[in-house]
């Protein structure tokens, strides 16, 4: 088990890195395009690449947000129950999310090869666009595989130092 969580921590850190890296591009070309928009021309196409790296970047922190549980929780109902029924709804809530997470980047993946094969690409830049797709759905699997070792830990218990 320890493997597990060491390798799902250290993929979704290396995912975190390069979501960073995403969002400094989105950053440097929107503010780019406000620079040169006012000095020269804007950025063609600036809104189609900060789209991508938007994707990029979210898709690659999913998993690293559910390690360090910074995704909003609302538990205005889960409060009221006991310490013994919370563990096994959020077995529940984890199985479920995993599987929903997972078939979304089944999903995705198939998208992206279908967008591969046909040839499709961006509407302003003319550029293939199908490997963000591929990294939207790489993102969602390391969610997914995040959401499993969470359900995995819950019947695992860590030595303690």
């Amino acid at each position: 088990m320890g493997y597990i969580i060491k390798f799902n921590t250290y993929l979704n850190r290396l995912l975190a890195f390069f979501s960073g890296i995403s969002v400094l591009i989105l950053t440097a070309i929107a503010a780019g395009n406000m620079l040169l928009r006012v000095v020269y021309v804007p950025i063609n196409g600036s809104y189609e690449l900060i789209g991508f790296f938007g994707a990029v970047a979210t898709g690659f922190a999913l998993g690293y947000t559910q390690i360090r549980k910074d995704h909003i929780i609302v538990t205005i109902f889960t409060d009221k129950y006991s310490k013994r029924t919370i563990p096994f709804l959020d077995g529940i809530n984890y199985l479920l999310n995993m599987v929903f997470f997972a078939l979304v980047s089944w999903q995705t993946m198939k998208w992206g090869i279908k967008i591969a094969n046909t040839g499709e690409i961006s509407e302003t830049l003319k550029i293939i666009y199908h490997p963000f797709v591929y990294c939207l759905a790489f993102g969602f699997a390391a969610l997914a595989l995040t959401l499993l070792v969470d359900f995995l830990r819950l019947f695992y218990k860590e030595a303690k130092p």
